[in-house]
């Protein structure tokens, strides 16, 4: 259902640039309420990109809300209901159930992505697949349009009320606008990932911490595991030519773990990201951005799926009050920021802290040694990597425990 239209002006509510998982969410949304909708994106698809394929509760709970969920389970992704940090001197395992639901789910994107274009043009809105934007328009300082290609050559000139920015890292949108970024920090690891047959992993995540290292594993589609390593930025220069030894050598930190591994067989080529960390202002006039053209964190806790799916409904319904006219462009846009950065800046701050592959204080080596012994507070913790529960609640309940239990001897 992809537009072949040519060099012609046309007229919409909104369009979206980026058709992956926070803008073919927020164009389908927007289709189903009756809004007119462009999504246009330079890949076609079925096509892969970057990612770590997560998707835990909350996420699903998303997909069950836009009755999409079992397009995603039926594609044979395996159910993940056990998550398990293996910090050397001790294990936390839990369940990562939340929102109704008691796994995860980590689909390969060729799978999830064609899922969520199909269900956009579904809702009525016009996809153009294999469309390049090379200019975002404006009236002013107004934000008013995109000029692109396809790749047959095809020049289009599409004109909107609001211009979304779902392009991610690099967006066009927020790169044209001058959007503004805060609470920034730098790249924290560099990661590296590929697929193992014949790693089964029976509804298990695994993930390693050992010191300066660390990496996870977890089912996809095909019979597939991903396997991820990381290290510091620091290192990156130093291994970057080595990508697989040094990828081999982290996982001989957990010499069992790599012991399986050995009897798989690499199903494809390393595939490497480093991320930098980060809120951009989400709106000005005529524009919007959502998912990771918005606010982007390091891999290491797998938010990027569900945080897009957040943002995808967050937009909608503020977009929604200003396309009809019940608020002002301003007034639901800012709320919509607040809501967002409210939501997630304590995973924002967990995640980075969590990244930062330096020894724990003793404190927290304490708490988390205490978490470990307790299988309804390793539930618990295993529901904040998932999303479920906020950082400080957790945090702020543990250290409660550990207070009225006193001393330990």
């Amino acid at each position: 259902m992809t537009s072949t239209a040519g060099s012609v002006g046309t007229d919409y509510d909104v369009i979206v640039v980026g058709a992956r998982c926070a803008g073919s969410p927020t164009a389908m949304l927007l289709a189903r309420l009756g809004y007119r909708v462009l999504l246009v994106d330079r890949a076609t698809f079925p096509s892969d990109t970057i990612s770590t394929h997560l998707i835990h509760p909350p996420g699903l709970a998303a997909l069950d809300r836009w009755d999409l969920l079992e397009r995603v389970t039926g594609t044979g992704c395996p159910a993940i209901d056990t998550y398990v940090f293996d910090l050397g001197p001790f294990s936390i395992a839990g369940s990562p159930a939340g929102e109704g639901f008691d796994v995860s789910y980590a689909p390969r994107r060729t799978v999830l992505d064609k899922i969520l274009v199909d269900a956009a043009a579904e809702a009525g809105a016009e996809v153009r697949e294999g469309f390049t934007v090379g200019e975002i328009l404006f009236d002013g300082d107004t934000v008013t349009g995109v000029k692109g290609h396809s790749k047959d050559g095809g020049s289009v000139t599409a004109h909107a009320r609001i211009v979304i920015g779902a392009d991610g890292l690099h967006s066009s949108v927020a790169k044209a606008t001058g959007a503004v970024g805060y609470a920034e920090k730098p790249k924290i690891n560099a990661y590296y990932y590929t697929y193992w047959a014949g790693l089964p992993m029976q509804g298990t995540f695994e993930a390693y911490d050992r010191g300066d290292r660390a990496f996870a594993a977890w089912p996809t589609n095909d019979d597939l595991t991903m396997v991820i390593c990381g290290w510091p930025m620091r290192d990156f220069e130093a291994n970057r030519d080595d990508v697989e030894g040094n990828y081999h050598a982290t996982l001989a930190r957990a010499p069992a773990f790599a012991e399986r591994v050995s009897t798989a067989t690499r199903a494809e080529r390393f595939v490497g990201t480093s991320i930098p960390n980060y809120f951009r202002n989400p709106y000005g006039p005529g524009w919007v951005l959502v998912g990771d053209a918005g606010y982007l964190k390091d891999p290491i806790t797998a938010q990027g799926i569900q945080d897009a799916f957040r943002d995808a409904e967050r937009c909608t319904r503020a977009l929604d009050d200003v396309l009809s006219g019940r608020r002002p462009f301003e007034e639901a846009m800012q709320e919509s920021q607040e809501a967002r950065d409210a939501q997630v800046r304590s995973m924002y701050e967990f995640t980075a802290e969590f990244a930062t592959m330096e020894p724990p204080p003793p404190e927290m080596q304490e708490l988390l040694m205490a978490v470990s012994q307790s299988p309804a507070a390793r539930d618990e913790f295993i529901r904040v990597t998932a999303g479920v529960t906020p950082p400080e609640e957790f945090f702020a309940h543990m250290q409660e425990r550990m207070d009225a239990a006193g001393p330990q001897k």
